[in-house]
């Protein structure tokens, strides 16, 4: 298009004016040159174009800027890892107290090792004659099931039914196999102290019906498969074992021999009558509150019984009721040095100075003495006949054949 000049003049749209100089840099402001200024070809006023030297200063200093934010980034990041750190340290070198909901006050250290861990480190096993003592224990077991071809993987052999004895403490991570006639009752006791179960700080505040009430501790085999082998491989688990025959005899004592024990009378007592005894009373039979040793060594060395049904877990094998072969045990107590070992466990889960297992001396124990005295009226061929039934439980164990035994 055209357009007019202020002179009139007329000229093409888009074209510069003819005082116009061509800049690199931009105009102060941009304005219609007069007529004098196109006469001289007077230049625009332009801002002064910048110089290499301020552009680097400038460079410089941005460089500068960013440098001091990437330090502060990287001293604010290595502070706090710092603190980080402290706080780690703490929490390993001090324990951690957690309240038992009933009253006692349950040492753990977080972080720190498990007891198998614990049970595993090498400068213990180095230096304690304890853990040397618990790894020959093991080494016998499994020997002995080596010779006997009787170990196996267990996922084929054993069913959640086979583990209802193996009581479950998850704070501790640790798995026991109670055998009854072994200081069961006080270990259930300690059981509940520890997994928060009970009602009391003290174990033997716990009365012991209330120690063998079922769903006052958890057993392994109410998990899932896979939580059953994850236990069983992550925590340590323990068993406590006596002489075969002491502890035969301590529980016949205890079933057959106590007046209060009127359910073992009617489930067992009148059926070991009715088996073994010729010409039995009729209140004999209807009672069955009068078994005598005999009849009861008759009752488990007869084929009929464990055809019929599983022996009580009071007289069953610690081989049948705890699958040593199958299961590896980490630590093996004896009833012989009870409170040792027991302590020594609790030791290894943290809880030493805290919790000690409960001895008492207890007039009514059964002891080797009292045993050998059982056995007197036994006969030879019979005494052969349960050494048999009880074999493993003695070479597994390490017990040796009782001196009183007259075997064929």
């Amino acid at each position: 298009g055209i357009t007019r000049s202020s002179s009139g003049r007329r000229r093409q749209a888009g074209s510069r004016p003819a005082g116009f100089q061509a800049s690199r840099c931009a105009p102060s402001s941009f304005h219609t040159p007069n007529s004098e200024q196109r006469e001289n070809r007077l230049p625009i006023p332009c801002a002064p174009a910048p110089q290499p030297r301020d552009q680097a200063m400038k460079q410089a200093l941005m460089e500068v800027m960013r440098m001091n934010r990437i330090c502060r980034m990287v001293l604010v990041t290595c502070f706090g890892s710092f603190i980080l750190v402290i706080f780690y340290f703490q929490s390993m070198l001090h324990p951690v107290i957690r309240r038992n909901p009933f009253g006692m006050d349950i040492c753990c250290r977080k972080g720190s090792r498990s007891p198998l861990q614990e049970l595993y480190n090498p400068i213990q096993l180095e230096l304690s004659n304890t853990a040397i003592l618990h790894q020959i224990r093991r080494d016998q077991v499994t020997d002995t099931c080596r010779a006997n071809s009787m170990s196996s993987r267990k996922r084929r052999v054993l069913t959640p039914n086979d583990l209802k004895h193996l009581v479950v403490d998850e704070d501790h991570e640790m798995i026991y196999c109670y055998v009854p006639k072994v200081a069961c009752t006080n270990w259930k006791r300690v059981m509940m102290v520890l997994t928060g179960r009970g009602k009391y700080s003290d174990p033997m505040e716990i009365p012991a019906n209330e120690a063998h009430i079922s769903s006052n501790l958890k057993t392994l085999n109410q998990y899932s498969i896979p939580e059953i082998n994850h236990r069983l491989k992550s925590y340590m688990k323990f068993l406590f074992v006596r002489e075969p025959f002491e502890r035969l005899v301590s529980a016949y004592r205890n079933k057959f021999t106590q007046k209060y024990n009127t359910s073992f009378h009617k489930r067992y007592g009148t059926k070991i009558v009715r088996r073994q005894r010729k010409n039995a009373t009729q209140e004999a039979l209807r009672k069955g509150d009068d078994v005598k040793f005999e009849e009861f060594v008759a009752y488990l060395i007869d084929p009929h019984t464990q055809r019929e049904e599983p022996f009580n877990e009071h007289w069953q094998t610690v081989y049948a009721l705890c699958h040593p072969c199958h299961i590896h045990y980490d630590l093996i107590g004896k009833y012989e040095t009870l409170e040792d070992d027991s302590n020594y466990i609790l030791q290894l889960a943290g809880v030493g100075s805290y919790l000690k297992f409960p001895t008492y001396a207890k007039s009514t124990r059964t002891t080797d003495e009292m045993t050998t005295e059982f056995f007197q009226n036994i006969s030879s061929e019979h005494q052969t006949q349960l050494y048999e039934v009880y074999n493993l439980d003695f070479l597994m164990f390490n017990y040796s054949v009782p001196s009183y035994l007259k075997l064929e």
